[in-house]
């Protein structure tokens, strides 16, 4: 079965959430540690049930009460490696999450125990668990441009060794782009790429913005590009990635329902996409259940669920000849799936 092809085919995930990958035991671990100061349940059903979200609004509601219960480097380690545990089991090799420092910092932890914590757990996970992460650091967008001056003197000042890409989160709706250009600019010259979310929930203009105002490399969702036959010529020709989420998309009602879903459409305009997660226990999904919903959305068989993942080991910013060797295992994957 295609399922079980996938369980086990080797991935690489783009655009999952650091704390939005909590799991329900792990988030009531946290409620458990903090009762008495926080809404969110320390009981893994009701957490799950506490998942269930209205719209994106109230999504982002949920999503900053979790962020709540991490509030010592403690928290942030055994967050951090049981990502990488969840991460590991669905056979990824090589994970770039999405974190914000920010959001941290501004609940008391000092950002240079911050950046050691999640340096802590990457170091553990990747010789435990044989898993890769690495870190995108984004700007949480509803929080404004103090929230950007922050994230960045966090990427520079106290820059991790995994941290590799600069993003932009958050609602989309009444935060324009363009006025991140100047942290984006200067993260871009020290070396970071550009990942910002865009067209998730706004129109293409969101994402053009992306491209020319913050010099977008992959474009965090991007599915509005589908409304736009130029700007989706424009990501063909320019090669510039989406890292699609179809389950989150749906969650949040960004996209009515999966049969809906806009992939088939960027794919067949030549976009590059990637198949990703996003916040996976808080949408009920996984990434290999994303897989499969691609796999339903485009109509693949084996190997075309394995040039999907050849796709997201492209789209990443790991070094060519780790691209190279994870590209051979999907490669030695397939051929041994195919033999008699």
């Amino acid at each position: 079965m295609l399922e079980s092809f996938i369980a086990g085919l080797p991935k690489v995930e783009l655009h999952v959430h650091h704390v939005g990958s909590a799991a329900p035991r792990i988030v009531a671990e946290l409620a458990a540690r903090h009762e008495g100061r926080t809404p969110v349940p320390a009981d893994p059903q009701a957490v799950a049930r506490y998942f269930e979200f209205r719209d994106f609004a109230h999504f982002i509601e949920i999503y900053l009460s979790v962020v709540d219960l991490i509030r010592e480097p403690e928290d942030v380690r055994i967050l951090t490696y049981e990502v990488g545990r969840e991460l590991a089991r669905q056979q990824v090799r090589y994970a770039e999450l999405t974190v914000t420092p920010y959001s941290h910092v501004s609940r008391g932890i000092p950002a240079a125990e911050f950046c050691a914590a999640i340096e802590d757990a990457r170091v553990r996970a990747e010789a435990e668990l044989g898993i890769v992460l690495r870190w995108c650091f984004d700007i949480p967008g509803e929080a404004g441009l103090p929230s950007a001056e922050e994230t960045l003197a966090i990427a520079l000042d106290h820059r991790p060794d995994g941290l590799v890409s600069f993003g932009l989160g958050g609602p989309e709706v009444g935060v324009p782009r363009p006025q991140f250009k100047p942290y984006f600019d200067k993260a871009r010259a020290a070396g970071l790429r550009s990942v910002p979310h865009a067209g998730e929930t706004t129109g293409p203009e969101t994402i053009w913005d992306a491209v020319r105002e913050l010099g977008a490399e992959r474009i965090g969702h991007g599915i509005a590009a589908a409304k736009d036959e130029r700007l989706m010529a424009y990501l063909a020709e320019h090669r510039i990635p989406l890292e699609v989420c179809p389950t989150s998309n749906v969650r949040t009602r960004a996209v009515a329902s999966l049969d809906e879903h806009p992939l088939p459409v960027l794919r067949a305009a030549g976009v590059p996409v990637t198949v990703n997660s996003d916040d996976p226990p808080m949408f009920g999904t996984t990434l290999n259940d994303e897989y499969a919903v691609a796999a339903r959305l485009l109509d693949l068989d084996e190997a075309g669920v394995a040039d999907l993942a050849r796709d997201a080991v492209a789209a990443s910013f790991m070094p060519a000849a780790d691209k190279a060797r994870i590209s051979a295992e999907i490669d030695a994957y397939l051929a041994a799936h195919r033999a008699p």
